[in-house]
């Protein structure tokens, strides 16, 4: 019998095709890709295969290994960017030699904040080098000169070709780089276009290396898929030392700024910006934005704090319910969570007694706010009893806490922090779960109110105190 061993094929080898546009790989040739469904981006990967590693000799260490105690950590520092949001999220400010990918929708505002950023930089006396991909040095112009971000020590350049960009690092010696966008940059020594696998694969490694090699600060702009993710190899996001998203609605001025990566400082840390025609600014005390300026007490209307990362934030819910004229009620919301809205009135049906099964029950927040965490429940269900029974809750009131299938009221996460930042915005009364204090002192000037369910809540903020009775008496 003749052994076929030697015929079978070896299973370990790399696959022969590889997709440009996603990095994924196939073992023969397809004219659609498995994973990003992009047609023709399948080709033939002309790189070495598995077995042996390539590298074999040892090439000499630029400086010698040194105690750990001895190493120089100044150079670790942060520096600040004069844009306190910005440092607020970064851990202080860009560290020489760091990273950074700022990564947003179109028309977020992500190169108005980087040129502020530059231009703060220069006016320090640092050497800026602001690279441009996607507009021309004159467009740019004419938005530095629109938020004022004009100065002698940032330089401007609009390149495309990576050895060019290295070529203006090496001429320059920049104390700040920033690369709109990396998607944009091609080396003529890779194949494929712009944007794909292997051109930003190379061109994030040739810039990493001039930046760890410089001690030199960067700042990528990286583009977004539909569903919100960073563009590109997902090895990009590994080779980075920071990695920012820079979200908000189109038709919001608010910006938030979230780090989902960052190895010099926290990822729970959020930057606020206002974004403006005549420029981007930092927003340390965002919650005005949140908050309507109403003179007088509006039924339907109910403020709670809610939690960013660590920072809190005062949020205005506002309800409506109102008589449905069709079968099925609407319930429509904007700024919060629907599902979570249509369980928080099924609980005030059920467990509190309040009709609205045949009302229409519309929800909203102020200022473009999103409220997506359990802490607003109680707001919710305030607001909404509020609303049915026309009768506003009082001035200076705040809700937090979560609601319980059961109508119990459910402690949250820093309460705390949330009633501290109450307290330094002037309100003066707050309702919270029963035992969220666990026997801690409220902040001055602040009176707490405890509930352990619904009707307790409903009770404590003065709204209609014969409906928790009438639900205990069924």
């Amino acid at each position: 019998m003749t052994s076929t061993s030697s015929k079978r094929p070896d299973r370990s080898a790399r696959p022969a095709f590889r997709c440009t546009e996603c990095g994924w790989t196939a073992g023969k040739w397809v004219g659609r890709c498995g994973e990003c469904q992009a047609w023709g981006s399948v080709v033939e990967d002309t790189g070495p295969g598995g077995g042996a590693p390539r590298t074999v000799a040892t090439n000499p260490a630029r400086s010698p290994a040194r105690p750990i105690d001895q190493i120089d950590i100044e150079t670790a520092r942060a520096r600040p960017t004069g844009v306190d949001e910005l440092d607020r999220v970064l851990g202080g400010g860009l560290v020489p030699g760091a990273v950074v990918l700022l990564a947003g929708e179109p028309g977020v505002g992500k190169s108005t904040l980087l040129l502020d950023v530059a231009a703060r930089a220069a006016r320090t006396g640092r050497k800026v080098l602001y690279v441009t991909g996607e507009e021309s040095a004159a467009q740019v112009r004419l938005r530095a000169g629109r938020i004022h971000a004009l100065d002698p020590q940032l330089l401007l350049t609009a390149e495309t070709d990576l050895g060019t960009v290295l070529g203006h690092i090496e001429h320059v010696d920049p104390d700040l780089l920033v690369l709109d966008s990396i998607q944009t940059i091609a080396s003529a020594q890779v194949e494929g276009t712009a944007g794909g696998v292997s051109q930003v694969r190379e061109v994030a490694s040739a810039v990493i290396q001039a930046a760890k090699s410089r001690d030199l600060p960067v700042v990528l702009i990286g583009h977004v898929t539909k569903d919100g993710s960073v563009a590109g190899p997902r090895t990009l996001e590994h080779l980075v030392d920071v990695v920012c998203q820079f979200e908000g609605e189109r038709h919001s001025r608010l910006r938030m700024l979230r780090a989902t990566k960052n190895r010099y400082g926290p990822t729970d840390e959020v930057g606020c910006f206002d974004l403006s025609e005549s420029g981007i600014v930092g927003l340390p005390d965002p919650s005005g934005l949140f908050i309507s300026q109403a003179l007088h007490a509006v039924p339907g209307t109910c403020l709670t704090v809610t939690l960013e990362g660590r920072r809190p934030l005062v949020v205005e819910v506002q309800s409506l319910v109102a008589p449905s004229a069709v079968p099925n009620p609407r319930r429509t919301t904007s700024g919060v969570d629907s599902s979570r809205l249509a369980m928080v009135l099924a609980v005030l049906q059920r467990r509190l007694g309040a009709r609205l099964a045949d009302q229409d029950v519309y929800v909203s927040t102020i200022g473009g706010a999103r409220v997506v965490e359990p802490g607003a429940d109680l707001a919710l269900a305030l607001a909404a009893v509020s609303s049915r029974e026309n009768v506003p809750l009082p001035r200076g009131l705040v809700a937090i806490g979560e609601v319980g299938l059961a109508g119990e009221i459910r402690t949250v996460s820093g309460v705390g922090r949330r009633l501290a930042e109450a307290a330094r915005l002037g309100f003066t009364r707050a309702i919270v779960p029963a035992g969220a204090l666990d026997g801690a002192t409220p902040p001055a000037g602040l009176t707490v109110l405890t509930a352990a369910d619904l009707g307790e809540a409903v009770t404590a903020a003065g709204l209609v105190p014969d409906l928790a009775s009438s639900a205990a008496s069924r």
